[in-house]
C-alpha cells in the first residue's frame, strides 16, 4: 500500500516517554460464487523508520508481512451477454509489520480489512464459452488496526477501527465449463482507509467459481392414459367413374419458434399441399391441433397452443379460401408431448402443429399435386460473425445448381442471432443474411433480384438460450425458396 495502509500508523502512538494524540476517525440470470487468491499491500517502511527516528530510535530491521490469504463471496444478475450487478462480502486478510529499534526494542503493528461491495460488470465475450470482463463499484468496509510495543518503545493507543466507504476497480477472464458453471481469474484494486488517516490500495488476485441459476426446465409429468377421439370417417367420393385406386389422408406437421404463433415461411409450402388437399375434396373436414413445450405456466400453454391452432386456420381461409366451417382449431398445451422436454431437440418437437384429416378415396386418373420442393437450409455461425463456414460451400452450390434450373424461382435469406443487445441482434442477423446472398452472387453469377435478405435479430428462437447448444442453433440462416404462383 504505496504511501497508504500502514504509512505513518507510527502516529498513532506515544513512543518513550512522548503521548501523541490520536489519529482521526459473474448462458442473463441470477448467479452466485466465491473466490480466494493472494491478496497485496505496499506497507510504507520508509515513513514509519521515519517517524521512530524522530522519536528517538533507530531502526536496525524491518520485517514486513504484505501478502495475505484475501477471499470473497458473490451474488449477482446478469442482464445480457454484455451487463452485470454483482455484490458481496470480502474479506482481505490481516497485514502486519515488525520493527527492531535501538535503543532496545520493538514495535509491531497490523491491519485488517473487510466490507461489502456493489459492482456493474462490463462484459466482452471472446468464443463461445469465454469472456472477459471489468468490473467498477463501490464498497462499504472496516479497517481494524493494532500495534504493540516492547522494551523502550510504548505504545498508548494499541488499537483503532474505521470503517468508510470507497470505491473499488478490476479486470477478469471467466471460462464457462458448462452453461451453469464457470471459472474466474480476477484482478482488482480496492481504494481504503487505514484506521489512522491514510488513504491507499490494497490488490487482490483471485481464483474462483460462479454459478448460474438456469431457467428450469420441468420434466413432464405421467400423463393419464386416454383414447385419442377417433378420425373423422372417410368420404367417399361418389363419381360414375372406375372404383378408386388410391387412398389419400394428409398429417400436418409444422413446428413453431418459442413463444410465437406465426407460420414461417418454410411452412406456407407444407400448408399449400394441405389446401390443394382440402380443395380437391371439398367434404372432408380437419382437425387442427396446437401443442406447445413445458417451458412456463400450463394455462399460457394452453393459450398459445390454441392460438397457433387458429393462426393455421385463419391462414388456410384467407390464403387458400378454405371454408371456415370445414376446419376446428383445437389446443392441447403441453398436455400431449411427443419427445422428452428435457432436451433442446425435444422441447422443439414438441412445440408442433398438427392436422386429423377425414381422408377421401381417390379415383382412377385423379391425382394430387406433388408437394412443391421447399428448403429450409440452416446455416449456423460462430458468436457475433457473420463468415459462412467451409462445411457449407457445398450446400450452397446445391443451391444456385437449383435456382439456375428453375430461373423463376427466389429465394429468401432469413438472418436469425441468439440472445445479445437489440441493435446489435439486428445488425449481425442481417448481415449473417446478406453473406449468403452475396456468396451465391459472387461465385455462382445468380441475379442479385431473386434474393430476398432479411434479418430478424433475435426475434424468432429456434431453441431456448440457456445452452450453448441453444444459442449455436438460434445463431443461422435459413435459405428458403418461393415459386411463382
Amino acid at each position: 500500500m504505496k504511501s497508504n495502509t500502514l504509512k505513518r500508523a507510527i502516529s498513532a502512538l506515544a513512543l518513550a516517554g512522548m503521548t501523541l494524540p490520536a489519529a482521526a476517525a459473474q448462458p442473463s440470470g441470477w448467479y452466485i460464487g466465491a473466490g480466494a487468491g493472494e491478496s497485496r499491500v505496499n506497507i510504507d517502511e520508509k515513513d514509519i523508520t521515519a517517524d521512530l527516528l524522530a522519536s528517538g530510535f533507530t531502526t536496525t530491521s524491518f520485517k514486513e508481512g504484505d501478502r495475505e490469504l484475501g477471499y470473497k463471496f458473490l451474488a449477482g444478475y446478469r442482464f445480457n451477454d454484455y451487463f452485470a450487478l454483482e455484490g458481496g462480502y470480502f474479506d482481505l486478510g490481516k497485514f502486519d509489520y515488525r520493527a527492531t529499534t535501538v535503543p532496545d526494542g520493538t514495535l509491531r503493528g497490523s491491519l485488517e480489512f473487510e466490507g461489502w461491495n456493489l459492482d456493474l460488470l462490463g462484459m466482452l465475450p471472446i468464443s463461445e464459452r469465454a469472456s472477459v470482463f471489468a468490473r467498477v463499484g463501490a464498497h462499504r468496509s472496516k479497517a481494524k488496526a493494532s500495534f504493540a510495543g516492547t522494551g523502550l518503545v510504548n505504545v498508548f493507543i494499541p488499537s483503532a477501527s474505521f470503517k468508510a466507504t470507497d470505491y473499488k476497480v478490476g479486470v477478469g477472464y471467466q471460462y464457462s465449463f458448462t452453461d451453469a458453471l464457470g471459472l474466474r481469474v480476477e484482478a482488482e484494486r480496492y481504494r481504503m482507509d487505514d484506521a489512522v488517516g491514510n488513504k491507499g490500495d490494497i490488490d487482490l488476485f483471485s481464483f474462483g467459481l460462479v454459478y448460474h441459476f438456469l431457467p428450469a426446465t420441468v420434466a413432464p409429468r405421467a400423463q393419464t392414459p386416454t383414447t385419442p377421439p377417433p378420425p373423422a370417417k372417410p368420404v367417399l367420393l361418389v363419381v360414375p367413374l372406375p372404383a378408386a385406386t388410391q387412398e389419400y389422408c394428409s398429417l400436418l406437421d409444422i413446428q413453431f419458434e418459442i413463444a410465437r404463433n406465426e407460420i414461417q415461411l418454410a411452412d406456407r409450402e407444407k400448408l399449400a399441399v394441405l389446401a390443394t388437399f382440402l380443395q380437391r375434396y371439398p367434404e372432408t373436414t380437419a382437425v387442427i391441433e396446437g401443442h406447445t413445450d413445458n417451458v412456463g405456466s400450463s394455462e399460457r400453454n394452453l393459450q398459445l397452443s390454441r392460438d397457433r391452432a387458429q393462426s393455421v386456420v385463419n391462414y388456410l381461409v384467407s390464403e387458400h379460401r378454405i371454408d371456415r366451417s370445414r376446419l376446428r382449431p383445437e389446443g392441447f398445451g403441453s398436455t400431449r408431448p411427443i419427445a422428452t422436454n428435457s432436451t433442446e431437440a425435444g422441447m422443439r418437437a414438441n412445440r408442433r402443429i398438427g392436422a386429423i384429416i377425414g381422408c377421401a378415396s381417390d379415383i382412377a386418373g385423379l391425382q394430387l399435386l406433388d408437394a412443391r420442393m421447399t428448403l429450409a437450409m440452416h446455416i449456423e455461425f460462430d458468436n457475433n460473425s457473420a463468415t459462412i463456414g467451409r462445411d457449407y460451400h457445398d450446400q450452397l452450390a446445391s443451391v444456385a445448381e437449383f435456382l439456375e434450373a428453375n430461373p423463376s424461382v427466389t429465394a429468401t435469406m432469413e438472418g436469425h442471432t441468439d440472445n445479445s443487445s437489440p441493435d446489435m441482434a439486428q445488425r449481425i442477423s442481417r448481415q449473417r443474411a446478406q453473406s449468403v446472398a452475396d456468396y451465391l452472387v459472387q461465385n455462382f453469377d445468380i441475379d442479385r433480384s431473386r434474393l430476398n435478405v432479411q434479418g430478424f435479430g433475435t426475434t424468432r428462437r429456434f431453441n431456448y438460450n440457456t445452452s450453448a447448444e441453444g444459442r449455436q442453433e438460434n445463431r443461422r440462416v435459413n435459405i428458403i425458396l418461393s415459386y411463382p404462383n
